[in-house]
């Protein structure tokens, strides 16, 4: 078994940073998917792909792989300075502005 261990990414369509402070182990896929003739579902055999395991820290992910013998492939994330000005948009409609408000 193939697996691999990460912190997840913040969405696309938010700023926040929510589900993003835990590791996951998920499992790749051992074979390929397959699309039903009939209907034309996508569907594979492989139920260890359906697994995802979440895990407070790194090391409590390891450490559970190397007890249940599981090849793991590590990808440390690649943090961002973060970019939030100290007002924010409010600071656009402060009553203590110092120039005038405009376009």
């Amino acid at each position: 078994m193939r697996a691999r261990i990460y912190q997840p990414a913040r969405t696309a369509m938010s700023s926040g940073t929510a589900k993003t402070n835990g590791w996951v182990l998920e499992f790749a896929p051992d074979e390929a998917r397959e699309v039903d003739p009939l209907m034309g579902w996508t569907s594979s055999s492989d139920t260890q792909s359906q697994v995802r395991l979440q895990f407070a820290t790194k090391e409590d992910a390891v450490e559970y792989a190397r007890e249940k013998r599981i090849d793991v492939q590590i990808h440390d994330p690649n943090k961002r300075k973060p970019n939030i000005r100290a007002g924010g948009y409010g600071e656009n409609f402060a009553t203590s502005r110092r120039g005038a408000w405009t376009h």
